[in-house]
This record gives C-alpha cells, structure tokens and sequence, in this order.
C-alpha cells in the first residue's frame, strides 16, 4: 500500500512494548497505527475500564468526519475514518540525559477527549477549524489560557461523535513519531510537519482564533 508517497507493508501486529532503536520495530509500530485492531472511542478512552495502559507510547486519531478544508486525496483511511493526526505521551525529553515526564497514553488521550484548548493542541486546532460549524470561538481566561468556554463541551460532543483512536505502547515514543510523520500525511499535525499541504491554513485558522479573542 502506498501512503503518502512512502511504500508500505502492512501488517495486523499485535500492540507491544517497542524498543524504537530497531528501524524493524519501528516500521512495526507504523503498521500497526495504520491497520490497528482495535480503535476505541471518547467513551471507552473515559471509561474506567478502559483498556488504554498506564503506558508511554504513539497514538493516533481517524476522523469519521474530516473538518471542512481539509484535502483527503493523499490520506491514509479505514472503515472507521480518515487518519489526521498523531501525538505522543510523554514528550520527548529536553536534554539527552533527561528524563521524559510521567506522563502516559491514558492521561493524554483523556486530556485530549475531556480537557480543554489550553491543554490540548488538537482541540485548538479542531475548534479553530470548526468554529464556524460549531458556534464556537476560542476565549482568553482571566488567568490567560485560551479556551473555548462552553464551547468545550460541544467539542467534546463532536469528537464522541466523530472521532476513534489507537496505539502503541513504546517506551521511547517520540522515536516512532518522527518515523510516522515523515511517512504518512497527517494534516492536523503541525510540529515537524511543514510541508504538510495543510500546514499554512491550520496555522493561520489557530492564529486567527487567537487574535480574535484577544480583541
């Protein structure tokens, strides 16, 4: 299969411990992220018998629905939706001889589904191409967070709604996703992303947003 212009083989791996070195576990993480066996929804990332593991890893979002915009020819897609977007917990570590946060697949994915624009940079870039659709607008708190308000709960609907993720556990996360970004379109990505065709409007739709509710 072809996907973005890279050759690649998939293959319906199983989800495991990765040690990201090895360009062969690499390339299984890839494969896995784009013909998962399983891809879980808003309810069950939240569900307190979720089976999202208390893990580092690579995680990535198909879109039942792809915001207005957005160019779809190129994208990598399932029954389940279009994949758009890929992210990581814990972040990489600042220095070579730092240690990653404790951070975890789960805590993030749930930050994601019920957190709020200053939290996650993928509701910003949702609410900021959906403001229009949604009624919503991004708002500057007293405490100087952007947020979407009451809106966030909208947001939150439409991803329940629209929006399914899997993952991989890997302990060294960041590894995988410099591999999967240079590989596979993913237009809501925009860190090591700029030559994306999607790369200028999303930036400009967030940047609006947040000129908008500075006013």
């Amino acid at each position: 299969m072809t996907t973005g212009g890279t050759e690649l083989e998939i293959n319906c791996t199983e989800v495991e411990q990765l040690h990201s070195a090895d360009t062969t576990e690499i390339s299984r993480a890839i494969d896995t992220l784009l013909q998962p066996t399983i891809l879980l929804t808003r309810e069950e990332v939240l569900s307190k018998a979720t089976v999202l593991p208390k893990a580092p890893g690579i995680y990535a979002w198909y879109f039942a629905k792809v915001p207005e915009g957005i160019p779809t020819d190129d994208l990598h897609k399932l029954d389940d939706g279009y994949l758009l977007y890929a992210g990581i917990s814990p972040k990489k570590p600042r220095r070579e001889d730092g240690k990653p946060s404790s951070g975890t697949l789960r805590s993030r994915l749930r930050s994601h589904y019920r957190g709020n624009a200053s939290q996650s940079t993928l509701r910003l870039s949702l609410g900021s191409l959906l403001h229009r659709e949604l009624d919503i607008n991004l708002q500057l708190s007293d405490s100087g967070r952007f947020t979407f308000g009451q809106g966030e709960q909208v947001l939150s609907d439409w991803m329940s709604e629209n929006t399914r993720v899997c993952w991989v556990v890997d302990p060294e996360p960041w590894v995988v996703e410099s591999a999967f970004i240079a590989s596979v379109p993913l237009r809501l990505n925009l860190d090591q992303n700029k030559d994306s065709l999607f790369h200028l409007q999303l930036s400009q739709a967030r940047a609006d947003q947040r000129a908008a509710a500075r006013s």
